[in-house]
């Protein structure tokens, strides 16, 4: 399983980027997909996330940041408006392996949770 974040870049407050995140080996629809960033020397957070027919989203974020799947059956975009200089960090996309999405609703903001994670995109809010 490979993820690829993508999408990530420097932004003035108020603006929006949209982040996706490409899975090779790895059916974005059928499993579990969760969204983190992380800032140099904080704990990775759990930002958003998709399970079994229902979507989180951690509270500072939600009704800024919203979840898609793509039409290509292995991508998913975070759409990311309102930016604010707090949304700064690096962030990562994660998966969770197939079959294990039980108790999703409890976890899916537990970083580790998940068995595959990307490699990263920054985003920057100035």
């Amino acid at each position: 399983v490979q993820l690829v974040e993508s999408g990530g870049g420097s932004v003035q407050a108020g603006g929006s980027l949209r982040l996706s995140c490409a899975a090779s080996g790895y059916t974005v629809l059928s499993g579990c997909l969760g969204w983190f960033r992380q800032t140099p020397g904080e704990e990775r957070e759990g930002v958003a996330a998709r399970g079994p027919s229902n979507t989180r989203y951690a509270d500072s974020v939600n009704g800024r940041f919203t979840l898609s799947n793509g039409n290509d059956k292995n991508i998913q975009y975070l759409q990311m408006n309102s930016l604010k200089p707090e949304d700064t960090g690096m962030y990562y996309c994660a998966a969770r392996r197939y079959g294990e999405c039980y108790f999703w609703a409890n976890n899916w903001s537990r970083k580790t949770w998940y068995a595959y994670w990307g490699q990263g995109t920054q985003v920057t809010v100035s």
